[in-house]
């Protein structure tokens, strides 16, 4: 049976980022409860931009919306969880406390003729028994979107930094790591930092990615 350590891939410290590469599944219940878990799953479509002359691979088990993965990661949390999601597949998640809209400043294509051009993005928040707020923020923000050089679906790192120091809580998880836009916003602020991903690619990355951020002076 593997050990967690067997699945480490990179490491930091002040303040601690860790990297896990392999399935969430497996490397979950391993680990220790979290304060905080922030992650931008799969969503279920099969996604990949056509917008981009160096297209990116299509994004592992994006078949279907693993919503079953994503409860069991918003159980590792003790304070409180947040989940990207499309609009339309709200209603195949729990029911949230709130609902953050991002406002990435740029239109969906969809049907041009019979639907309203989307400028934003679903972040589902579900508190938890020990949830605290630092700061009460509003359920919109607004940030740019990425060029997607990293990951087809990347998110800026102010986004996530956002989101992620208005709440109490020292340790973060992203089950879906991807390019490590999570772990990027943890380094920034001080925050510990778990990412799990199962694409070698993308843990390369998220490792580069590290190395070249450094750390606020807050």
């Amino acid at each position: 049976m593997k050990q967690l350590s067997d699945y480490l891939y990179y490491e930091e410290e002040n303040p601690s980022l860790k990297i896990y590469m392999g399935d969430c599944l497996e490397i979950m219940p391993l680990l220790d409860q979290v304060d905080l878990v922030v992650m931008d799953p799969p969503y279920g479509m099969s996604f990949q931009s056509n917008f981009r002359e160096d297209k990116h691979e299509k994004i592992h088990g994006d078949d279907k919306l693993p919503i079953e993965t994503i409860k069991l990661a918003l159980a590792m949390a003790n304070r409180g969880g947040y989940v990207f999601c499309r609009w339309d597949n709200l209603i195949e998640f729990p029911k949230p406390k709130s609902v953050i809209a991002w406002v990435k400043n740029n239109w969906s294509m969809g049907d041009l003729k019979h639907e309203h051009g989307r400028q934003w993005e679903s972040c589902l928040f579900y508190p938890k028994v020990d949830h605290e707020f630092l700061e009460r923020i509003p359920d919109v923000i607004t940030a740019d979107r990425t060029g997607n050089d990293y990951h087809p679906t990347q998110k800026p790192v102010n986004l996530m930094r956002r989101i992620i120091e208005c709440n109490v809580g020292q340790v973060v998880l992203d089950p879906f790591m991807g390019s490590g836009t999570t772990l990027l916003a943890c380094k920034e602020i001080g925050r510990t930092g778990i990412g799990i991903e199962i694409n070698p690619k993308y843990c390369e990355i998220a490792k580069k990615r590290l190395q070249n951020t450094q750390r606020m002076m807050l």
